[in-house]
């Protein structure tokens, strides 16, 4: 069935009843059902494909339209809609283009303005731009037109319906058990961490894993423009989200807000999914005045240029001088775990390093593992992530939680 046949049924369908107001989700399913199964002109389909019809059909009133089975199908990581026409989609890393449209423009319009509506957000032409979630967690970002000159443009995130753990990032080569192990004594014994990758790399994958080492009995903030992270072995958590500016520009609730609000709120730790700006610095100040443990990640190509990015961020909203800026990240963050997204699609952790203190006023870094390539097989980078000859130098937190290092007695 062609799509002009399909949006003529669907006008047939909606003739028949009300099901954008009073139909409930039943009712609305049995219309469905009736009007295909006995449609004389859908008599040669088969059975199966009949089902496949009707739930396309009853997704498009109630569910994403032609998007619900891509939402659906558990293999698909991104699902990129450039304009009504236009729709691509990321599977096993591959991203291909799919032969199904919305029949118009507004039809999409009108799937966004659920979405955001479905999390108290606003998109318009006046603030063509929003982060937004699906009902499964799953990261979306839409933008109108003006500013897409396609039409309304909207890109889907995808996440696991249960969070992959360290064990699961081990099988798959992500990172080797060894350097799993040293992470989890570091989250434990309240390491404050910063995860560094570029778009794509897996840093909130790999945050959510992390995670999954801090003891349950502590108590647990979550911080994000959009709540994406999937705790879900910590019961004390609260979980903030970031909140738009109204139609008359009021109501703005920003990260700095939320991060300035947690402290207030006795966490034990402060997980900030993404710093992006001036709210680097209340992120530094948290960690620097007794919230151990705590996570964050940022946009960088590497950790040295994380460093820089953190330099920039904070000077965007304070006006410190730079050895200021530079003794704040060296004494607050303890970690950086950088993630790289490799030629062959795979997601690795390609450097660990320590920080372990200033130097000639720059941060100076202590380079614990990296990522070293061996070539190539059938397609795939063969490589791990391999230790260097130096070891942990600041082991104070370590000792305090009673774990020992080196770990070779601790096993």
């Amino acid at each position: 069935m062609n799509e002009a046949w399909f949006k003529e049924l669907r006008k047939t369908v909606r003739s028949g009843l009300d099901v954008t107001s009073s139909a409930g989700d039943s009712e609305l399913m049995e219309h469905i059902e009736r009007r295909v199964l006995y449609h004389s002109d859908l008599v040669h389909l088969t059975s199966g494909e009949k089902q496949t019809l009707i739930r396309r059909l009853y997704d498009s009133f109630r569910g994403l339209d032609v998007l619900q089975p891509l939402v659906d199908n558990p293999n698909i990581t991104e699902i990129m809609i450039n304009s009504h026409h236009e729709i691509f989609i990321e599977e096993h890393g591959e991203v291909k283009q799919m032969p199904i449209a919305f029949e118009s423009a507004d039809r999409l319009e009108d799937i966004i303005q659920s979405i955001v509506s479905g999390v108290n957000r606003i998109v318009n032409e006046s603030s063509p731009i929003v982060d937004a979630r699906l009902k499964d967690g799953s990261r979306v970002n839409i933008v109108l037109p003006p500013i897409a000159l396609k039409g309304p443009t909207m890109t889907i995130r995808k996440f696991p319906e249960k969070p992959m753990s360290m064990e699961d990032l081990v099988r798959i080569g992500a990172l080797t058990k060894e350097a799993a192990l040293l992470l989890q004594k570091l989250v434990k014994s309240k390491y404050n961490i910063f995860i560094s990758g570029g778009t794509g790399s897996g840093k909130t994958t790999f945050l959510n894993a992390l995670s999954q080492y801090v003891p349950s009995s502590e108590r647990i903030i979550t911080i994000e423009d959009s709540a994406e992270l999937q705790i879900v072995t910590v019961p004390n958590l609260v979980s903030l989200e970031t909140r738009n500016a109204n139609t008359e520009g009021r109501g703005e609730i920003s990260i700095r807000d939320l991060i300035r609000s947690s402290l207030r709120m006795r966490p034990n730790r402060i997980i900030v999914g993404e710093v992006r700006g001036s709210e680097a610095l209340d992120m530094l100040q948290a960690m620097n005045t007794g919230h151990d443990g705590s996570l964050s990640t940022g946009h960088a190509n590497s950790i040295a240029d994380m460093v820089s990015r953190l330099e920039t961020m904070v000077l965007s909203g304070a006006d410190l001088p730079i050895v200021v800026v530079r003794q704040q990240i060296s004494s607050a963050i303890d970690i950086f775990v950088h993630l790289s997204r490799l030629r062959d699609r795979s997601r690795r952790v390609t450097e660990i390093s320590e920080v372990v203190g200033m130097e000639d006023g720059e941060v100076r870094l202590n380079r614990l593992y990296q990522f070293q390539e061996r070539g190539e097989a059938e397609g795939r980078i063969v490589g791990e992530l391999v230790p260097n000859s130096s070891k942990l130098v600041h082991v104070d937190k370590l000792r305090a939680a009673g774990i020992h290092y080196p770990f070779n007695e601790d096993r």
